[in-house]
C-alpha cells in the first residue's frame, strides 16, 4: 500500500494487488495450458484407436463410485470457501461448539475441506487398484497410459493441495494472532483449490461420462 496525494492536496492510499495471489493466478494459467494438453493427448488417443477399442476399456471403470468421489471433491470446495469467509472476518476457529457450523473457523472449514480431498486421493488409488485386478494398467495399452497420466497428474496436484493445507493451519496454529497475511495466504490456498476441483469435472466428463 502507497500514499499519493489527492488534488485537494489531502494524502490518500492507493491498494496494490497482492504479489501472492497475482503469482499464483499466473501460475495457474500456465497449469490451465499443461491440463489442456494432456486433454489434447486423451482425444487425439482416441480418435486414432476408435470407438470399438475405447468402449472396451472404458467398460472397466466404475461410474458409480467414481461419481460419488467426485461429488466430495466438489463439495470440498463449498467448505473451502466457507473457510475463506471465516478467513476474510479474521476468524480462526470456532467460537461455539462443533456441532455449531455457522461458528466454524478457518482451520475447521479447513480441516474438513483436508479429509474429504484426502477421500478423494483414497478413492483414486481403491480405483486404481481395482482396474489393476482388471488387467488395466500404466503399460497395457494407449487407453491405460492416458487414463493413469491425466488422472495420475490431476491425483499429485490434489495432493499438492493437501499440503497447502496443512502448511496454513500449521501457520495460523502457530500466529500469535490472526491478521491480513494469515487471510491472504488461506484465500490464495483457496485459488488452486478451486482451480484443481474445476479441472477434475472436466477430467470426469471427458472419461467417465462422454462415451
Amino acid at each position: 500500500m502507497t500514499t499519493a496525494t489527492h488534488a485537494s492536496g489531502n494524502p490518500m492510499k492507493v491498494n496494490r494487488p497482492n504479489l501472492v495471489a497475482v503469482g499464483t493466478i499466473v501460475w495457474l494459467s500456465s497449469e490451465l495450458m499443461f491440463f489442456a494438453a494432456l486433454f489434447a493427448m486423451y482425444f487425439t488417443t482416441r480418435a486414432v484407436q476408435g470407438p470399438k477399442f475405447w468402449a472396451e476399456n472404458t467398460g472397466m471403470l466404475n461410474i458409480k463410485f467414481a461419481t460419488l468421489n467426485t461429488t466430495v471433491l466438489v463439495l470440498s470446495s463449498v467448505t473451502c470457501q466457507f473457510g475463506v469467509f471465516a478467513a476474510e472476518r479474521f476468524q480462526a476457529k470456532r467460537t461455539g461448539s462443533l456441532l455449531q457450523f455457522n461458528k466454524w473457523g478457518m482451520r475447521e472449514w479447513f480441516a474438513l475441506t483436508f479429509l474429504m480431498g484426502a477421500f478423494f486421493i483414497g478413492g483414486q488409488v481403491y480405483e486404481y487398484a481395482n482396474l489393476v485386478h482388471e488387467t488395466l494398467t500404466l503399460s497395457s495399452n494407449s487407453y491405460g497410459s492416458v487414463f493413469y497420466i491425466t488422472t495420475g497428474f490431476h491425483g499429485m496436484h490434489v495432493t499438492g493441495g493437501l499440503i497447502a493445507f496443512l502448511v496454513v493451519m500449521v501457520r495460523v496454529f502457530r500466529a500469535q494472532k490472526f491478521g491480513h497475511s494469515q487471510a491472504q495466504t488461506a484465500i490464495v490456498v483457496s485459488y488452486y483449490w478451486h482451480f484443481v476441483d474445476i479441472v477434475w469435472i472436466a477430467l470426469f466428463s471427458a472419461i467417465y461420462l462422454i462415451k
